[in-house]
C-alpha cells in the first residue's frame, strides 16, 4: 500500500507557477498559485496548514515552524514536526473539520494534493495556495523564498535559498571537467522487478543525477515516472543501481538474485546503493543533501571539502 502510495505522489513533476506578492496600502499581499487562482493575505501567515511533507519541511526551514499549527500524517521531518497537531491522511476526502478547528490563515498544498481538495477547503471559506512541484534547482530557490514571503521570515528564506545555490554550484563545479559519466538506474519500485519503476525525463531525480555527474539510463523513457523493461535495463547496462525502494526493504542481494540482473555491470562491481528517497521525492531544501549524496555516490573522489 505505501509503494501504491508513494507512486500516487509521483505522477506529476511540472513547471513552477508563482509569483511574488503585490503590496497594496492596506498591506495585504496578492500571489497566484500554481493553479492559476488569486490568493490574498492579510499579511505574513500566522497559522498555517502544510498538506504535504515537502511543505512541511519548506515551512520549517526558513524558521517558520513555529507558524506550523497542523500537518498530515506523512510529514515527519524534521523531527520538531512530529510535535505540531496531525489533520491525518490527505489522500481522499481531507478531514476538513480537523483543518477548521486549527483556525488557519493559510492552507498549503502541493501536488500530491488534487484541485479538489482545494476547492473544498475553499467552500468552507480557508485561504490555500497550491504550489507546483519544482523541477530544477533555480525552481526550488524561488519557492524557498515565496514561503518565506508567506510567512514573513523573507531575510532567513533568502539566506538559505543562496546556501542551497552555492552547494549546487559547488557539484557542478566538481564535475565540470569529466570526460566520461556514469550511467545510472534509479529504482522507485520493484515490485516486478521484469519492470521496475524508475525516474524519466522532467523529474527532479533525473536533474539530480544530471547534475550529480551522471547520465539516468531512465531519460530514454517517454513519460516522468514509468516501468522500464529488464531487457532495456540489460542493454544500458548501467555502471550504478541506486535503490530509492531501499525504504521499503530491498537490498542489494535481493537485486543481484533477480532473474536477468546478475550480469549487470552495477551488480558485478558491486554498485548497488541503498538511497534515501525522502531527498529525491520531497521538492524543499533536502534535494540539495540528495544531490551531495549522488556526487557521493558516483564520484567520491571529487566530493568538496568543507
Amino acid at each position: 500500500m505505501l509503494r501504491k502510495t508513494f507512486l500516487f505522489t509521483l505522477l506529476f513533476a511540472l513547471l513552477l507557477s508563482a509569483c511574488g506578492p503585490a503590496s497594496s496600502a492596506s498591506g495585504d499581499l496578492t500571489f497566484t498559485d500554481g493553479l492559476g487562482r488569486e490568493v490574498k493575505l492579510d499579511g505574513p501567515a500566522q497559522r498555517v496548514v502544510t498538506l504535504a511533507p515537502s511543505l512541511t519541511e519548506l515551512l520549517f526551514a526558513v524558521g517558520a515552524g513555529s507558524q506550523v499549527v497542523g500537518r498530515d500524517d506523512f510529514s515527519d521531518y524534521p523531527a520538531e514536526a512530529l510535535n505540531v497537531a496531525s489533520i491525518g491522511s490527505t489522500f481522499g476526502d481531507l478531514n476538513t473539520e480537523a483543518i477548521v478547528a486549527l483556525e488557519p490563515d493559510l492552507v498549503l498544498a502541493a501536488e500530491i494534493n488534487t484541485p479538489e481538495q482545494v476547492k473544498a477547503l475553499e467552500d468552507l471559506g480557508i485561504t490555500v495556495y497550491y504550489l507546483k512541484n519544482p523541477v530544477t534547482f533555480a525552481e526550488m530557490y524561488e519557492q524557498v523564498k515565496l514561503v518565506g514571503q508567506f510567512t514573513g521570515h523573507e531575510d532567513e528564506a533568502e539566506a538559505l535559498a543562496e546556501s542551497l545555490s552555492a552547494r549546487v554550484d559547488a557539484v557542478a563545479e566538481a564535475v565540470a571537467n569529466l570526460t566520461e559519466k556514469p550511467t545510472v538506474f534509479y529504482e522507485i519500485d520493484g515490485t516486478d522487478p521484469a519492470k521496475p519503476w524508475t525516474t524519466g525525463p522532467g523529474t527532479f531525480m533525473d536533474t539530480m543525477i544530471t547534475v550529480a555527474g551522471g547520465v539516468n539510463i531512465g531519460g530514454v523513457l517517454s513519460d516522468s515516472y514509468a516501468q522500464i523493461s529488464v531487457e532495456e535495463v540489460v542493454l544500458q547496462d548501467p555502471d550504478f543501481i541506486v535503490l530509492g525502494d531501499a525504504l521499503y526493504g530491498v537490498t542489494a542481494e535481493s537485486v543481484a538474485e533477480r532473474a536477468g540482473w546478475g550480469d549487470l555491470t552495477a551488480v558485478k562491481e558491486g554498485n548497488i546503493i541503498a538511497f534515501d528517497d525522502n531527498l529525491a521525492s520531497r521538492p524543499g531544501p533536502r534535494l540539495v543533501d540528495g544531490l551531495e549524496e549522488l556526487l557521493k555516490i558516483l564520484h567520491p573522489e571529487l566530493v568538496p571539502a568543507r
